[in-house]
């Protein structure tokens, strides 16, 4: 993309931020992931608040180990010049074969480089069968062609 992702954002940039952000987190990858967040980025995740990238990094290691096969579909909701509202919903087993099914939405904040500075999550976990799974790519980035949250009625 020739247009930088930085603030102001415009529809496509916003929308293009979300989609790196989705490909990053599903690369699990806490090391990659931490880069696109400032060193004193400030985090709300369900009931813990990492501050900075190393609290990020310890975070997201933690996460990772305990939601296997984990993949991800995130969709922009709004914007603004310096914030972006995003909703998601990601799939995952747990080490004794659970699957689930977590919603949610983030509202992020963005410095003048682009990278995030705040992000606030709210998410509900739902108990699924893994027959009733809809994400069915490899593990990795979803493919473009995969359907996102809206065209699978999530």
């Amino acid at each position: 993309m020739a247009t930088p992702l930085v603030p102001p954002f415009t529809f496509e940039t916003a929308t293009a931020k979300v989609r790196m952000a989705e490909d990053g987190w599903n690369s699990r990858d806490p090391q990659k992931v931490a880069l696109v967040y400032t060193e004193n980025s400030q985090w709300r995740n369900r009931a813990e608040f990492p501050i900075g990238r190393k609290q990020i990094i310890e975070f997201l290691t933690r996460k990772w180990a305990k939601e296997l096969d984990y993949r991800l579909i995130k969709e922009m909701w709004t914007f603004s010049a310096t914030r972006i509202a995003v909703r998601f919903a990601y799939e995952y087993h747990d080490d004794s074969g659970n699957w689930f099914r977590a919603y949610g939405n983030e509202n992020w904040e963005f410095n003048a480089a682009g990278l995030m500075q705040r992000r606030f999550a709210s998410i509900n976990d739902l108990p699924i069968k893994e027959a009733d799974r809809k994400f069915h790519w490899p593990l990795g980035r979803r493919p473009d062609d995969h359907p996102g949250l809206s065209d699978l009625d999530l």
